[in-house]
């Protein structure tokens, strides 16, 4: 057996590890209710600094989802040609979604973190800010495979970043640090991921 197939054949997490795929396009089929909840379970499982939970998970569909690509549409004219396309292109994703699933920091961590770190105001800004994006990261990595394991596609649309705070404005969430916009359904068509570089070009060993 090869490498890749003993790592396949140890249990279903490394197979839907393997099989998530970034995918852009998807068909007319609703997402069911309990599907949508259970990978928002997952992501709600994630690890989280201080076990603070300091993330929020906005649900978008319908009429909402259709001003959220009206919104990308419109603020992707601020930008030069190839960032505009990127986020027309995101929005076309969105478009074609059946739900998207966004993701915001509550800033919670952030907020509290003097109280628990006695340490610099601003240097623990930044300690709880890295913490608060690794944590809803962390999330959304859930999310994705859990999507993956059920038969559903997702796309974590990082192009958005460029108008986060418009984003988090029309989501109702307070400016933060992090915000991730996941479109969730079933795939147009079947993707291939792109190759990886091999475990030897990025793993050291000390």
């Amino acid at each position: 057996m090869t490498n890749l197939g003993l790592y396949l054949s140890r249990n279903e997490t490394l197979k839907s590890i393997r099989a998530r795929r970034s995918v852009r396009m998807f068909i007319d089929k609703p997402v069911s209710k309990e599907d949508l909840e259970t990978i928002l379970r997952a992501a709600n499982l994630a690890p989280s600094a201080h076990n603070q939970q300091s993330w929020r998970f906005i649900v978008v569909k319908g009429e909402k989802k259709k001003e959220l690509v009206d919104l990308i549409c419109e603020k992707a004219g601020n930008f030069p040609k190839h960032s505009a396309v990127l986020l027309r292109l995101a929005s076309r994703s969105i478009a074609s979604s059946p739900v998207v699933v966004a993701v915001a920091n509550s800033g919670e961590l952030i907020s509290r973190g003097q109280d628990l770190f006695k340490i610099d105001k601003s240097t623990a800004h930044d300690f709880f800010r890295i913490m608060e994006i690794q944590s809803s990261a962390a999330a959304v990595e859930n999310l994705l495979l859990a999507a993956t394991s059920l038969g559903l596609s997702t796309v974590w649309l990082g192009v958005l970043v460029l108008i986060k705070n418009d984003i988090l404005r029309f989501l109702g969430e307070p400016e933060g640090e992090f915000m991730a916009v996941v479109p969730v359904g079933y795939a147009a068509r079947e993707t291939f991921g792109p190759n990886k570089q091999p475990l030897e070009m990025v793993v050291r060993y000390l």
